[in-house]
């Protein structure tokens, strides 16, 4: 297999619900007319506590500061992981499940902290650009490593991998976070570009109007859970929304899997997580790989949220129980 580090500097950042307003008009902007900004990564994600928003240094450039809008410090690289000589295309089976041993575990091992963005078509890693030493590193006996530059592949010659290496301090064993399962059932969906317009009016209607007072979340079951996520990343859509909520959607428009399979969501953390903690998302991915259960996983400014087939929610959850009640 092949890693491929992608061109984006990606920012990420948390905008409050309240201040939505003030930035309808540039994300309107980013979600329909990409091509006046040149932003080729895009991602906004509705939780309970914010909409956090993953994209390019292009696209960033259209947010004006605010007291509503929280930066993360760093800037972080898109990884992406590539078969057979091309990214992988169409609704993955096994999602970030394939990428757990590989991938997420080592790089957890090195204290090097992630954040995960599924999509309908992929896997995208991001990791801050001051690691990137590390990663490369780390992955080098598992992959061969290319470094996207105008559009090229540029490949990282091994010799190059301890560049600018050094050796990560050791760290405490990582928190094992507390888990909750919301009872929605999550659609992961695509559009064809060309017929965007035509949901144009349901998408800003969800995300802009639609909106109910939230709520704190609670331990254990949540009845439901406000989750919306819309991506648009070098033209390609990818929509994660609630059953419920696709019945507003023309029907023949979205796109899912021949199989229409439903997901239900772990939502990760009982306290917002932060960014400097390393292996919150090998928590979930690693013990779900050790099953062959598949799982899509989209990190968000407060928590993570990994999505698994709705037939396979219960054992899940048992399995992850039993992880925090063991300790490892």
């Amino acid at each position: 297999m092949d890693l491929h580090i992608l061109e984006h500097r990606v920012r990420v950042l948390s905008l409050a619900r309240r201040g939505l307003w003030l930035y309808t008009h540039p994300l309107l902007k980013l979600l329909f007319l990409p091509q006046r900004c040149r932003c080729k990564f895009f991602s906004l994600t509705e939780t309970p506590e914010d909409y956090t928003i993953m994209l390019d240094e292009e696209g960033f450039k259209e947010l004006p500061p605010s007291e509503f809008m929280q930066v993360a410090d760093s800037t972080w690289l898109v990884l992406s992981v590539v078969s057979n000589g091309c990214v992988p295309s169409g609704c993955q089976a096994t999602g970030v499940t394939k990428i757990a041993r590989s991938v997420i575990a080592p790089l957890a091992e090195h204290h090097v902290s992630v954040l995960m963005l599924s999509t309908y078509q992929t896997d995208f890693i991001l990791v801050r650009e001051r690691d990137l030493p590390v990663v490369i590193h780390t992955l080098a006996g598992e992959f061969d490593i290319y470094k996207e530059e105008n559009g090229e592949s540029i490949p990282i010659p091994c010799d190059d991998a301890s560049n600018g290496f050094l050796k990560p301090k050791s760290a405490p064993s990582p928190t094992l976070h507390p888990v909750q399962s919301p009872q929605n059932r999550f659609c992961i969906l695509t559009v064809a570009p060309d017929t965007l317009p035509a949901i144009a009016t349901m998408l800003i209607d969800v995300l802009f109007y639609s909106h109910s007072p939230p709520k704190e979340p609670s331990a254990g079951d949540l009845d439901s859970i406000t989750f919306f996520s819309f991506s648009l990343i070098e033209g390609y859509i990818s929509i994660v929304m609630d059953a419920e909520t696709q019945k507003r959607f023309p029907s023949d428009l979205l796109l899912t899997s021949s199989s229409g399979e439903l997901w239900r969501m772990v939502r990760i953390g009982g306290q917002p997580l932060g960014f400097d903690e390393c292996g919150i998302v090998a928590q979930i991915a690693e013990p779900l790989a050790a099953v062959d259960i598949s799982a899509y996983y989209i990190s968000t400014f407060n928590f993570d949220h990994a999505l698994v087939p709705e037939e396979g929610i219960t054992e899940v959850i048992e399995l992850l129980q039993k992880r925090q009640e063991s300790g490892r």
